[in-house]
C-alpha cells in the first residue's frame, strides 16, 4: 500500500515574532515494512537558514532559523510512503515475558534499536506504580509476552475514553490515568509507564493511520491527526511489534511510522523558541490517502 501524506501547521501568534529557530519531525523515515518514496517541506515566511540531520534515534530532524518578521507560520509536510509489513507473530509463541525481561537487562548493545534505552523512566513517562500495577494483572508468570501485551492493550482500549478534549500535550500520565480518558498520546504514556514498570523495553511511536474507510468499516480514532502507539521489544528472535491501545491494533499496513523514542519529547514535531509576546493559536490539519492500485476500482 502506498500513501499520499499531507501535514500542514499554521500557528497565529498574538504579536509580531522577529526570530525563531525550530526543529522539526515532519519527515518520516524508512523502516521495516516502509519505505519513504518522496518527502516535501515547505515553510512560510521562509527560514534564513535550514538542514537535516538524523537524531540519535534515526528520526528525520529538519533545523530552521526564520528572521523574517511575521505572525503567522506555515509549515507544509507531504510525503509518500510505501507500507507492506510482514504478519505478526503468533502472540502465543512469544517468549515468557520474564524471559524476555532477563534479555533486555543483559543487552550489552548500545544501538539505537537495543532494548537497552527503553528500560527506564523517561522525562513523559516517569516511575508510575499505578500503571505498573495496572499491567501486572495481564502478565501471569511464564505467559508469552506479545499474549500478555495484547491482553493488556485490548483491556486499556475498554477501560479508557477517547477524549480530544480530557488533555493537553503537557497533561501529566498520572492525570490521565487517573481520569481514564485522553488522547493516543496519553494512552501510549500510561502502556509504555506499565510496561516498563514490569522491566520491559517500550518505546513511543508518531506517526498516522489511514484516513479512508475500508469495506465499510469506519474510520479509525485518531485519523486526520498525528497518531501515537507503542512499539514492544518481545526478545532477539521477535523482535520490536507495535501495538496501538487507542484503537486495540498490533501495527500493520494501516499506520506510517513517522519517528521514535523514549516518549513524546523524543519525538516531538515542532520543538524550538520564538521572540514575541502574547499567546499563540495552533491548527493542524493531516490528510492520509491511500493511493488506488491501477487494478483497483475508483470511487
Amino acid at each position: 500500500m502506498i500513501y499520499d501524506i499531507h501535514h500542514v501547521t499554521t500557528y497565529e501568534y498574538g504579536s509580531i515574532v522577529t526570530f525563531s529557530h525550530c526543529a522539526l519531525r515532519l519527515l518520516p523515515q524508512d523502516g521495516p515494512g516502509q519505505k519513504v518514496l518522496a518527502t516535501e517541506l515547505s515553510i512560510d515566511p521562509a527560514p534564513k537558514e535550514i538542514s537535516e540531520r538524523a537524531c540519535f534515534f534515526g528520526n528525520r530532524v529538519t533545523s530552521m532559523t526564520i528572521e523574517t518578521p511575521h505572525q503567522t507560520l506555515v509549515v507544509d509536510a507531504s510525503a509518500s510512503v510505501e507500507v507492506n509489513r510482514p504478519r505478526s507473530p503468533d502472540a502465543a509463541t512469544t517468549p515468557a515475558w520474564e524471559r524476555v525481561r532477563e534479555a533486555a537487562y543483559a543487552s550489552a548493545s548500545l544501538t539505537r534499536l537495543s532494548p537497552a534505552h527503553f528500560l527506564h523512566p523517561s522525562r513523559y513517562v516517569p516511575r508510575f506504580p499505578p500503571a505498573q500495577a495496572y499491567a501486572q494483572d495481564f502478565f501471569a508468570p511464564g505467559r508469552p509476552v506479545l499474549e500478555a501485551a495484547s491482553e493488556f492493550m485490548r483491556r486499556m482500549r475498554t477501560d479508557f475514553k477517547y477524549d480530544p478534549c480530557a488533555t493537553v500535550v503537557s497533561t501529566p500520565l498520572s492525570q490521565a490515568f487517573a481520569q481514564r480518558s485522553g488522547v493516543c498520546q496519553d494512552f501510549a504514556h500510561i502502556m509504555i509507564a506499565g510496561l516498563r514498570g514490569l522491566g520491559l523495553p517500550a518505546a513511543y511511536v508518531s506517526g498516522y493511520i489511514r484516513t479512508l474507510p475500508i469495506g465499510g468499516v469506519p474510520v479509525l480514532e485518531g485519523a486526520d491527526a498525528m497518531h501515537a502507539w507503542v512499539s514492544l521489544w518481545c526478545g532477539e528472535e521477535t523482535g520490536w511489534i507495535g501495538l496501538d491501545p487507542t484503537n486495540a491494533l498490533l501495527i500493520s499496513d494501516d499506520h506510517i511510522m513517522l519517528a521514535r523514542g523514549r516518549d513524546y519529547a523524543d519525538i516531538s514535531p515542532v520543538a524550538g523558541i520564538i521572540s514575541g509576546s502574547g499567546d499563540q493559536d495552533i491548527d493542524v490539519k493531516v490528510d492520509v490517502v491511500p493511493r488506488q492500485s491501477p487494478a483497483s476500482p475508483t470511487g
